[in-house]
């Protein structure tokens, strides 16, 4: 799909959405083949014509301003994510493309790294922006996967993908008591991606991966949800220290990445769950690197 039709769909996904009677607008009980606002109703709201929205939706018209852009999102009711998302597809819509590129593999920086080891007393694992596990630190691996070897993000040829390890993977599937809102989250974030970087192939590769091995995946594709990561609680389920909530918090870096903290209630049960699983996890983690981490004999990545 490219740019032109990415902006169509995450429009019109979006009129779908509203009902005329929410907006005031009046119907006179007339049956509606489609549902949601029709294009011209939209086009009104936005003050722009019908002629012209309906270009702009169909992949006809590349010159959106962002005035006219800023005006359909008051009228869609974007919230803040979707309406630079929105901007983000115009823009590639706009832009003439030479096919998909294939990125350089990425690299966690210094500074990044001293984050990392100045985050040693929280699960903090850094992702690329295609969620490829780049670096976590101890707790971090024991958290989200102990069962995969330690020193599996320093293979750029076989990194763990967080989100193909949410939709394919059961033992992470498992941790999340409500993995549905996790699963949503992923995909919301995925969406945002790709509005930025429409080129990257292996980008696409991994959207394509998920919608033909996960049903459940190319559902939540197919809405449109789009969100950047930010902070958001999650009830977990770990083999090691049970029940524990954390607050997932993303914090994006100058190069594009993100790295991803697990933070805790202070006094809280799972403040000490957490504290626990560092005494755990550290002394396993001294067995030796890609070993046997804090649940036993580490899975091949799936």
């Amino acid at each position: 799909m490219d740019g032109q039709s990415r902006l169509g769909a995450f429009l019109q996904s979006r009129r779908s959405r509203l009902r005329p009677d929410d907006l005031g607008l009046k119907t006179y009980g007339e049956r509606r083949r489609v549902p949601g606002l029709r294009r011209e109703e939209l086009a009104l709201l936005a003050g722009v014509s019908a002629s012209y929205y309906t270009r702009l939706e169909q992949g006809q018209s590349h010159n959106a301003s962002p005035e006219v852009l800023d005006a359909l999102a008051r009228a869609l009711g974007l919230d803040e994510s979707e309406r630079r998302h929105l901007h983000d597809l115009a823009a590639s819509a706009a832009r003439r493309h030479h096919g998909l590129r294939r990125p350089p593999d990425e690299d966690v920086s210094d500074a990044t790294r001293h984050l990392l080891d100045a985050l040693a007393d929280v699960p903090a694992v850094v992702l690329g922006r295609r969620t490829d596990v780049l670096a976590w630190n101890a707790l971090g691996h024991a958290l989200f996967a102990a069962h995969l070897p330690t020193d599996g993000p320093e293979d750029a040829a076989s990194r763990p993908n967080m989100a193909a390890l949410v939709f394919l993977d059961p033992d992470t599937r498992a941790l999340y008591a409500d993995w549905e809102t996790k699963a949503r989250s992923v995909v919301a974030n995925l969406r945002e991606v790709v509005g930025r970087h429409p080129d990257d192939a292996r980008l696409a590769s991994l959207i394509g991966e998920l919608t033909m091995k996960s049903a459940e995946f190319g559902s939540l594709w197919a809405d449109h949800q789009v969100r950047a990561c930010d902070a958001t609680p999650h009830a977990m389920h770990h083999p090691l220290i049970g029940a524990v909530t954390v607050t997932q918090q993303a914090l994006r870096t100058a190069d594009d990445q993100t790295v991803v903290v697990a933070h805790t209630v202070p006094g809280s049960p799972s403040r000490t769950a957490l504290a626990l699983l560092a005494d755990r996890g550290g002394a396993a983690q001294g067995a030796g690197r890609g070993g046997a981490g804090v649940l036993g004999p580490a899975k091949p990545k799936p």
